[in-house]
């Protein structure tokens, strides 16, 4: 099998004309599970500005996954409470910005969809690691510290401020 006849990759080849074994991908072609059409939900942006929507409907189980994964890719550095105390503060390493500080808190939401996807500043991209649905979810479960670290007795429903104690 090793004497066999067969194209090494980038090696030249006498059978085409152009002598390269590696064959052009046709022209309009898109590998499996890449055709990325839909701008929302692949880039965070709406005619180019960051979106203030989500691009699926948020419920219980888009936050519980957010939860997972932003424990999971964001609380060694953000902390668990988005305060910016992960793990790596303690280490030794640069401080990131709170999610609670009022540029993050009235960011739109494509922002932070942005910044999993192209990183920012001394943030790296996390595209490679983290599907477009789950960094959604994590944009979704971010909201919701925000949210929390400013509620209000009147933010919770009537009937649910019994449980409140």
């Amino acid at each position: 099998m090793h004497d066999q006849p067969k194209y090494v990759p980038l090696r030249q080849s006498s059978f085409f004309n152009d002598a390269r074994s590696a064959r052009p991908v046709v022209e309009g072609t898109v590998a499996r599970g890449q055709l990325h059409d839909d701008e929302l939900m692949f880039t965070g942006k709406v005619k180019g500005e960051d979106a203030t929507v989500f691009p699926m409907r948020v419920d219980a189980a888009v936050m519980a996954r957010g939860q997972e994964r932003f424990n999971i890719y964001c609380s060694p550095c953000h902390g668990r409470t988005g305060q910016g105390d992960g793990m790596i503060v303690l280490r030794g390493y640069r401080r990131p910005p709170s999610m609670h500080q009022d540029r993050l808190r009235n960011a739109p939401v494509g922002h932070f969809f942005d910044v999993m996807t192209n990183g920012f500043g001394a943030m790296p991209d996390y595209a490679a690691q983290i599907r477009a649905g789950d960094r959604w979810a994590i944009a979704a479960y971010i909201r919701a510290l925000q949210l929390s670290e400013h509620a209000t007795l009147a933010d919770v429903p009537a009937a649910d401020r019994s449980r409140i104690q």
